[in-house]
C-alpha cells in the first residue's frame, strides 16, 4: 500500500504543490509552492499538510506514523538545495517553523525562526559568516521565541533580561548591543529557561524542529486562535500547516533587511507599492513597533524623513518591484508580502492575498475590473457584503488606540460619542438642548422609542442582536452595542460600572458598533465617503442578482434613506413605532382603557388621521414601490406605563397626601391616585407570564376588529388621496401572527369590507394584496391552506426562529456564546438563519404555499434579510425579495449578487 503523502517540498525553482490547494497546504504553503514555480526567489523549505494537524488532534495528539521519515527525507532536500546540513558544527542549516491556515489569520498562531541553533553550531555560524555579533543576535532571538513558543516562557521576561543589558550598555535600540552583550544575553535566557521550566534548553537541532513542529500545531487551539476563528467564521475542523523553510537573514549588517509590503494601498486602494522595512533586522522587528520602520520608496517618504529602500538598495528594490507585479499579475488580487534581503540579495518568505478596508476593496475591484485583471462578475465578489457596513457608518479612529472599557455584541454598527444618560425622556430633552447622548439601558422597550431616535447611539446590558434595541436601531441607522453584560447598570442612581470604572451621567462615552466596544471618553471618528466606485460596484451587482431587496421602514425618513441606498420597496412597516409619538400615546391609552367599544371607537377615530398621515408620508418617499403594511402586533401592555412605575407613582400620591392640609389638593390627590390604580388594575388585568406568545397579532385583530379596521381605513385613504394625485399605489396589507387559516380568512374579510367602502367613497379603484406573516411553525406547516387564501407570504424569521428552537431572543445572549463557543451550534441563529431548522420550514412553506397558489410572491422581513449568508440561502429556495433594514440594503443588493453569481459557478 502506497504510503499516504504528509509532507510537500519547495525549492530550486520545482515545488510539489501550487496555490490551489490551500486546503491541504494552508494559505502560506501553497502560495510558497506558486511563487517557487514562478521563478520567484524562495528559500527551499517544505510544508506538513493540514492533514496531519486534524489527525494530531483527532488521535490524542498523536502524529501519523510516517511523518517524522518524510520530514527527515525533506530535510535532506532542503539541505541539497542550500549547500548546508541541519546540526552540522561547520555548515549548519538553520530553519523556520511557521503556521499557514488556508486563510490567513495574521498573529495569531505561532512562530520560530534560527531553529538548529546551538553552543556549536552558533560557532559554526561564525565561522561561516565571520560575524559574530549577527550569530549571537540570532542565537538569542532563536532561545527567546523556542522558549516562549514551545517551553512556555513568557516572552516579558526575555525582553526585561534584555531591557537590562541595554540600560547597562546606556543604549536604546537592540542593533546597539554589541557580540559580547549578545552572547552574555544568550546566556541568561538559557538560565532563564531552566529557571522557569526546570528543564535544560534543548541542545539536539532534531529534537528542536520536533518539539517546534508540535508547538505550532497546539497553536491551532489557543485561546487568541480560536476566538479569531470564531470571530471570523473559520472552521475549527480545516487545521493549520506547518512550514519549515531554510532561514535568509536580514540582521546580517547594513546591506541586510527585511520588510513587509503590499501591491496596492490597503487602506486607499491606491495603485501605489505601500510598505515598510527596517536595514538590520529580522521580521518581527518590523512589527513589534521597537524600531521605526522606514518607507519601502520615495512617494512614501512624505510621512517619514529616513531613507527608503529605493534609496539605500536600488538593486534589490528594483527586483522587489518587478516580483510585485509578477505577482499581482498572476493572483489578479492585491498581494501582502513579505521579504528579506541577505547581503544584497532578494528573497520572498510570503505572499497572501491582502487584508483591506472596504473603501480599499471597492476601489480595487472596480480598478482592477477597468485594467483588464478581472471580469465584472470577480469585481463583485472581491468585495465582502459584510465589510460595505464600513462604507455606510461613522467609523472609530482605531490608530488613536482608545481606551476599551468593556465589549458587548456589534448590534448595530457605526460610531457613536455622547454623554451618558439613562432614560428615553432624558435623551430626548437633552438632545433638544443641542447635546449628544448615549442613551445607556439594561434593555429597551418600544416606548423607548422617541430617546433611541434622540441618542446617537445604544449601550444596553442585556439583549442579543435581534433584541429590542438591535433591531430598532439598524433601522435607525443608529449606533448599538447590545448585550454587554460586563456593566452593571445603576440607572436611578445616575451612574454605571465598567470594572472598577464609575461613569456617570454626563460623562462622555463613545460606542464603536462594528466591533461592540464601549470606549472612554471621545473617541476620534472618522466619516465614511461614499466614492463613484461604490456606485459603479453595485450597479454591476444589480445587474447580475435576481433576488430583489426591501427595506423595513416606520417612517417617511427611513424610506427615503433605504431608497437612496437601492431599496425596491418596503417589506415590512411596523404600525405600532407610530403608536409612541407624543401626542398619540395618552390617545393609544384611552383606546386600551376603553371599558366598552364606543370609547375605544371614540379613541380609534382620533387615531385614524394620523396613521393616514403616517402610511401617506411613507407612500410618497416610495413613490410607485410597493409597500407591506404589517397591522398592530405588540401586546396592548407595552402601551402602558410599567407596573413597577405605577406602584412607586401611587405610593408617591399617597406619602404627598399625608402632608396635605387643604380639602382641594387632596381632593386634587385623591382623583389622582384613583386614575393611578385604574390604571394599575387594567395594567395588570392584561399582564401576561408569555407575553410574546400572549395576546398580540392577528388575536388582537380578532377579540378588537375595530382596531384592525381603523388602520385598514387609514391605509387607504391615504393610497386613494395619493393616487388622484397621480401615484401608481399597490398597498400590500399583512395580517400579523396567524397559525391557522381561520384566523387570516376572519381578519381578511373585514378588511376587504373596509378597503372596498373607502375605495368607494373616494370613486377610485386599487389593486391591493393582503397577505400574512409566517412566524409560527404550525403556518409554516399548513402554508397550502394558508396560501389559498393569502396573496403573499412574508416570513418574520425573528419569531420563527425563536419558537422553532424555543428560545427566548431577548435572553438567549446569557446562553447562546457558549453553545457556539462549544460547537452545539455552528452560529448564533438570530444573527444567521438557521437553514437546517428554521431554514427548512421557510422552504417548506414556499413550497407548500406555491403549489396551493402558483406565483405566490414570497419575502422574509426578520433581521435575516440584511445578513449575506441567510440572503444566499432566500436566493436557492426561490425567494421574491428579502426586506432588512436602511442601512443593510446595500449589503443585502451585493449578497444577492454573490448568491446568483456562486450558483452559475456552481459554487
Amino acid at each position: 500500500m502506497e504510503e499516504k503523502k504528509y509532507v510537500y517540498f519547495f525549492g530550486q525553482g520545482k515545488a510539489e504543490g501550487s496555490a490551489d490547494m490551500k486546503n491541504l497546504l494552508g494559505g502560506k504553503g501553497a502560495n510558497l509552492a506558486e511563487m517557487t514555480n514562478l521563478d520567484v526567489p524562495v528559500p527551499a523549505g517544505f510544508t506538513i499538510t493540514t492533514e496531519v494537524c486534524t489527525a494530531y488532534y483527532e488521535n490524542n495528539k498523536q502524529y501519523p506514523e510516517e511523518l517524522w521519515s518524510q520530514v527527515k527525507e525533506n530535510l535532506q532536500k532542503v539541505e541539497n538545495a542550500m549547500g548546508s546540513k541541519f546540526g552540522d558544527p561547520h555548515q549548519s542549516l538553520l530553519v523556520s517553523v511557521r503556521s499557514g491556515a488556508r486563510v490567513s489569520m495574521p498573529g495569531m498562531m505561532d512562530t520560530v525562526l534560527n531553529l538548529g541553533l546551538n553552543d556549536t553550531t552558533v560557532r559554526g555560524v561564525i565561522e561561516q559568516t565571520g560575524n559574530e555579533r549577527f550569530a549571537y543576535d540570532s542565537y538569542r532571538r532563536f532561545i527567546n521565541m523556542f522558549g516562549d513558543v514551545v517551553m512556555g516562557v513568557p516572552h516579558e521576561k526575555f525582553e526585561k533580561i534584555l531591557q537590562a543589558k541595554k540600560d547597562e550598555f546606556g543604549v536604546t535600540l537592540d542593533t546597539d548591543l554589541d557580540a559580547k552583550a549578545l552572547k552574555d544575553v544568550a546566556t541568561q535566557y538559557r538560565a532563564l529557561v531552566k529557571q522557569e521550566t526546570g528543564q535544560d534548553f534543548p541542545e539536539e537541532p532534531w529534537s528542536q524542529l520536533q518539539m517546534a513542529i508540535g508547538a505550532v500545531f497546539g497553536s491551532w487551539n489557543t485561546d487568541r486562535a480560536i476566538t479569531y476563528r470564531r470571530l471570523n467564521a473559520i472552521s475549527g475542523d480545516w487545521g493549520t500547516a506547518v512550514n519549515v523553510q531554510s532561514m535568509v537573514y536580514g540582521n546580517m549588517g547594513d546591506d541586510c533587511g527585511t520588510g513587509v509590503a503590499f501591491t496596492r494601498d490597503p487602506g486607499t486602494g491606491e495603485r501605489v507599492f505601500f510598505g515598510e522595512y527596517l536595514i538590520n533586522a529580522q521580521g518581527e522587528d518590523v512589527v513589534a513597533g521597537i524600531r521605526t520602520p522606514q518607507p519601502i520608496n520615495i512617494a512614501q517618504k512624505k510621512d517619514s524623513n529616513l531613507p527608503s529602500l529605493e534609496e539605500e538598495m536600488p538593486q534589490p528594490y528594483k527586483e522587489l518591484e518587478a516580483i510585485y507585479q509578477k505577482l499581482e499579475n498572476h493572483y489578479t488580487d492585491m498581494q501582502d508580502i513579505e521579504f528579506t534581503i541577505q547581503k544584497g540579495k532578494l528573497y520572498l518568505l510570503q505572499t497572501r492575498t491582502g487584508k483591506r478596508t472596504a473603501a480599499s476593496a471597492v476601489k480595487i475591484a472596480v480598478d482592477m475590473k477597468e485594467e483588464g485583471l478581472i471580469d465584472k462578475r470577480t469585481a463583485v465578489l472581491r468585495v465582502e457584503p459584510d465589510q460595505l457596513d464600513q462604507l455606510l457608518h461613522p467609523m472609530i479612529d482605531i490608530k488613536t488606540k482608545p481606551e476599551v472599557i468593556a465589549k458587548g455584541l456589534p448590534a448595530s454598527p457605526g460610531a457613536a460619542i455622547g454623554k451618558v444618560v439613562f432614560t428615553a425622556e432624558k435623551a430626548q430633552y437633552d438632545a433638544e438642548s443641542g447635546e449628544k447622548v448615549i442613551l445607556v439601558r439594561n434593555e429597551t422597550s418600544p416606548e423607548d422609542i422617541g430617546g433611541m431616535h434622540a441618542a446617537q447611539g445604544i449601550l444596553t446590558a442585556r439583549g442579543g442582536m435581534t433584541s429590542h434595541a438591535a433591531v430598532v436601531a439598524r433601522g435607525m441607522g443608529k449606533c448599538c452595542v447590545a448585550g454587554c453584560g460586563a456593566l452593571q447598570i445603576h440607572g436611578e442612581a445616575g451612574y454605571f460600572n465598567a470594572g472598577d470604572l464609575k461613569i456617570r451621567e454626563g460623562d462622555f462615552i463613545s460606542l464603536n458598533g462594528s466591533t461592540g466596544e464601549v470606549i472612554l471618553g471621545k473617541a476620534k471618528l472618522i466619516q465614511p465617503e461614499l466614492s463613484g466606485d461604490f456606485g459603479t460596484l453595485m450597479s454591476w451587482a444589480d445587474e447580475m442578482r435576481t433576488l430583489k431587496v426591501r427595506t423595513n421602514a416606520d417612517t417617511p425618513e427611513d424610506a427615503k434613506t433605504a431608497r437612496g441606498f437601492g431599496a425596491e420597496g418596503i417589506g415590512l412597516t411596523r404600525t405600532e413605532h407610530m403608536f409612541f409619538g407624543e401626542e398619540r400615546l395618552p390617545i393609544v391609552q384611552e383606546m386600551i382603557l376603553a371599558d366598552n367599544k364606543e370609547v375605544r371607537l371614540k379613541a380609534l377615530d382620533q387615531l385614524l388621521p394620523m396613521q393616514k398621515s403616517d402610511f401617506k408620508g411613507i407612500f410618497e418617499a416610495m413613490k410607485d414601490l410597493p409597500v407591506t403594511i404589517r397591522l398592530l402586533d405588540p401586546p396592548l401592555h407595552e402601551f402602558l406605563p410599567r407596573r413597577e412605575e405605577l406602584i412607586l407613582e401611587i405610593a408617591d400620591l399617597k406619602f404627598q397626601l399625608s402632608s396635605l392640609s387643604k380639602l382641594d389638593e387632596i381632593d386634587e390627590v385623591l382623583v389622582k391616585i384613583k386614575a393611578q390604580e385604574s390604571l394599575l388594575e387594567k395594567v395588570e388585568s392584561l399582564h401576561e407570564f408569555n407575553p410574546m406568545l400572549g395576546h398580540r397579532g392577528c388575536r388582537l385583530g380578532i377579540t378588537y376588529p375595530e382596531i384592525y379596521n381603523m388602520q385598514v381605513q387609514a391605509i387607504f385613504e391615504a393610497a386613494c388621496e395619493l393616487s388622484k394625485e397621480g401615484y401608481s399605489i399597490v398597498p400590500e396589507v399583512m395580517i400579523p401572527l396567524i397559525c391557522d387559516v381561520k384566523e387570516f380568512s376572519y381578519i381578511k374579510k373585514s378588511a376587504i369590507e373596509v378597503a372596498d367602502k373607502v375605495m368607494k367613497r373616494y370613486g377610485v379603484s386599487l389593486q391591493y394584496m393582503i397577505g400574512t406573516m409566517i412566524e409560527i411553525p404550525r403556518a409554516a406547516l399548513t402554508a397550502d391552506e394558508v396560501a389559498k387564501e393569502a396573496e403573499f407570504f412574508s416570513f418574520g424569521t425573528n419569531d420563527l426562529t425563536q419558537m422553532t428552537f424555543g428560545f427566548s431572543r431577548d435572553d438567549a445572549g446569557v446562553f447562546l456564546p457558549g453553545y457556539v463557543e462549544k460547537k452545539i451550534l455552528p452560529q448564533d441563529p438570530f444573527i444567521a438563519l438557521d437553514q437546517t431548522g428554521v431554514g427548512q420550514l421557510v422552504k417548506m412553506g414556499v413550497e407548500k404555499g406555491r403549489s396551493a397558489r402558483p406565483g405566490l410572491k414570497v419575502g422574509i422581513c426578520g433581521e435575516h434579510g440584511g445578513e449575506p449568508s441567510s440572503v444566499e440561502f432566500c436566493h436557492r429556495i426561490g425567494l421574491d425579495y428579502v426586506s432588512c433594514s436602511p442601512y443593510r440594503v446595500p449589503i443585502a443588493r451585493l449578497a444577492a449578487a454573490h448568491a446568483r453569481i456562486k450558483e452559475e459557478q456552481g459554487k
